[in-house]
């Protein structure tokens, strides 16, 4: 497990159980675990502990036995942990400790809860009540892999020293036959070296890291042991490994070498002989997009049996450059001469490639631009040609950012052909360069007159639409605004016909007194004023839009129609707005009168006078209440309530309030006046 007694020596647990145990397998079992251990720690001793709480007297008693035969220099402590039920004191009468000279090692019978007399609890596992972390199946998976790496790695070492020493053995012909024999080791290398790492690493891992439980783990002596040894194989595997693949390398360099130069040789007269003249047939550039993309085929044809040779040079250049990589003088000479001159060659026709397939990308991007922007000024042209039939302000305006947005359009593709002409123009006059000696001036001159041309040609109508634009612009803003004045007209109407919605509907009240009631009637005024505006407001769009019309030669399609509807919400609100002031200035007369009555406090004489104030009061008052009945009569000889009949029955329900004190007071006036005469 780990564990250490106190004289530093190891721990073997002898687990037995209920089953009958083979004396045999234990033996086997004990010969092993005992030749795990280094020499030095097997000279320190072993205490071994039997764990007989499952098992039968006579068993253990064989088992103390045997370590007599099996390990009896190394063990120096026998502790036998006995039940909880001490076995049968006749049965147990043989005394261990009378037998120590003849067993050589001391042998005590413990319980398992006294067993750190004798051995530290940090030392023992949690089966006798220690504290030590030991996982046997863990240690057995180690141990296994640890077995089958050296078993594995010892078989290749020795088959790669075979390999490797008869490499180095005899001559060129022996050196092939017994590469050849032997080429495969019977195990792959890298898997064996990679099971050896991780085994290693598993094992510096568990001697450096803490258990999960934060106290640092105690490493077994075997695994110190076998740390030694994997890095000893791993060392051994690596150069090993290391001179059989250089054996290999060798070996195929050999055999590289004379391919490549015949293939170089390949490659070369080809790119020189028919790859070169296939270029020297192509210099035209069409003069539509059809005729540049029948070069442009024409060109790919070629290209693609360029591409097949060139597949080769990067084939060939990389096996050239890893055979210069590997060092060898001998044939570092010849190898950098071919190198450079298939890269000479190969870099020549390439750059001769690329330059063709840039002129016709070049001319194939100009035709299809000049082409494309030749369907924007017919587009634009066909745009401005058709009469502008008016809808609405809204498509109007759409319609006239469509034809910003053409004309932009078009100014960036002239711009766009331009570049592309201009960049056109400068590739051509570099053509001559690759000319092998033709003279291409009068095939060169034909390119630059068709482009040049196609650029003017374009420009020209260019400048047609942008005249015909600037009309047509004039035109379409004239009757945004037309339909703009219409849409506010008809704006002013509705906010009028709300505004008198609102009159009719909130305001109804009349005041509970004097002050409020004038209140009422000064905002009511400026209620007017707001509406009065509003009227004007539609007046001035509306004689806007007859102007509009004029200079267009058009008539308004809503004009007609938003007149009559403006003049007869107004003379609606105008009704209802004189209504509105009748009755407010008839709720104020009421208040004065009756509020002038209840506050004053008449002499006896001046009684009489003061009656007939208040039948003037009852009549103004009634006259209001009857008025609160009647509705607003418009001229085409509909009818409007101000408010619903609640809100009116609530404003009549506190003038009568008021009638009712005004007649209260006449009433205490006129008590004095009966009482007089009977007195």
């Amino acid at each position: 497990t780990g564990g250490k007694d106190r004289r530093s020596g190891l721990i073997l647990t002898i687990p037995l159980c209920l089953e009958q145990t083979s004396m045999d397998e234990l033996s086997v079992t004990l010969d092993y675990l005992l030749s795990i251990p280094s020499e030095k720690c097997k000279a320190r001793g072993f205490t071994v502990i039997v764990d007989g709480r499952k098992s039968q007297w006579n068993v253990v008693k064989t088992v103390v036995l045997m370590l007599q035969n099996v390990v009896p220099a190394e063990v120096s402590l026998v502790c036998v942990v006995k039940p909880d039920e001490f076995w049968d004191k006749k049965v147990t009468h043989f005394c261990f400790w009378k037998e120590k000279d003849r067993l050589g090692f001391e042998v005590i019978l413990v319980s398992a809860n006294k067993l750190t007399r004798y051995i530290e609890p940090c030392q023992l596992t949690e089966d006798f009540g220690g504290t030590l972390t030991y996982d046997h199946m863990d240690w057995l998976n180690k141990r296994l892999v640890f077995e089958k790496f050296t078993k594995e790695s010892t078989s290749l070492l020795d088959e790669l020293a075979l390999i490797n020493n008869g490499s180095d053995k005899g001559t060129q012909q022996e050196k092939e036959r017994s590469v050849d024999l032997n080429f495969l080791p019977s195990v792959d290398p890298e898997m064996v070296l990679q099971t050896g790492h991780e085994l290693l690493s598993e094992l510096q891992q568990r001697r450096f890291n803490g258990s999960d439980g934060g106290v640092s783990w105690s490493p077994m002596d075997d695994e110190l042991l076998a740390q030694p040894q994997v890095m000893k194989l791993l060392d051994s595997l690596r150069e090993q490994y290391t001179r059989y693949q250089e054996v290999c390398r060798q070996r195929s360099k050999r055999t590289q070498l004379e391919e490549i130069q015949q293939k170089v040789m390949q490659v070369v007269n080809w790119l020189e002989g028919p790859g070169s003249e296939q270029l020297r047939t192509q210099w035209g550039i069409g003069d539509s997009i059809r005729a540049s993309q029948a070069l442009q085929q024409k060109h790919e044809e070629i290209e693609s049996q360029h591409s097949e040779w060139f597949a080769v040079y990067v084939e060939l250049n990389q096996q050239i450059a890893a055979l210069l990589n590997a060092g060898d003088e001998e044939d570092l000479v010849e190898l950098k001469a071919l190198q450079q001159q298939l890269s000479d060659v190969c870099y020549r026709q390439a750059s001769q490639l690329e330059f063709r397939q840039n002129l016709l990308q070049a001319a194939l991007e100009f035709h299809s631009v000049a082409q494309d922007l030749s369907q924007q000024l017919d587009g634009l042209l066909g745009m401005l040609c058709v009469d502008v039939a008016p809808a609405d302000g809204a498509s109007i305006q759409q319609t006239l950012k469509l034809l910003e947005e053409k004309l932009k359009s078009v100014d960036l593709g002239l711009q766009g052909l331009r570049e592309k002409g201009q960049s056109l123009l400068d590739q051509i006059s570099n053509q001559a360069s690759w000319a092998y000696g033709k003279d291409v001036t009068i095939e060169n001159k034909e390119n630059v007159d068709h482009i040049q041309g196609v650029m003017e040609d374009m420009q020209l109508r260019k400048q047609r639409c942008e005249d015909m634009v600037d009309v047509r612009r004039l035109k379409m803003l004239q009757m945004v605004q037309l339909f703009k004045c219409e849409e506010d007209a008809a704006q002013a109407v509705e906010w009028l016909s709300e505004l008198l919605d609102a009159l009719l509907k909130t305001h109804i009240r009349l005041g509970d007194d004097t002050q409020e009631t004038k209140v009422l009637l000064e905002k009511h005024r400026k209620f007017v004023d707001v509406a009065q505006s509003t009227y004007d407001y539609g007046r001035q769009l509306l004689q806007a839009t007859v102007v509009l019309c004029q200079s267009l030669r058009c008539t308004s399609r809503s004009s007609g129609d938003t007149l009559p509807r403006l003049n007869r919400v107004w003379k609606q609100f105008t009704i209802t707005s004189e209504e509105r002031v009748h009755r407010l200035e008839t709720a104020v007369a009421f208040h004065s009168s009756a509020e002038k009555i209840l506050q004053d406090c008449p002499e006896q004489p001046e009684a009489f006078s003061d009656v007939e104030q208040f039948d003037e009061i009852e009549a103004v008052g009634k006259s209001l209440l009857d008025r609160l009945t009647v509705p607003v009569v418009y001229p085409d000889g509909s009818e409007q309530y101000f408010g619903s009949p609640s809100d009116m029955a609530s404003a009549a329900e506190h003038i009568r309030e008021k009638m009712k004190l005004v007649s209260l007071k006449k009433q205490q006036l006129r008590q004095p006046e009966a009482t007089t005469p009977e007195s």
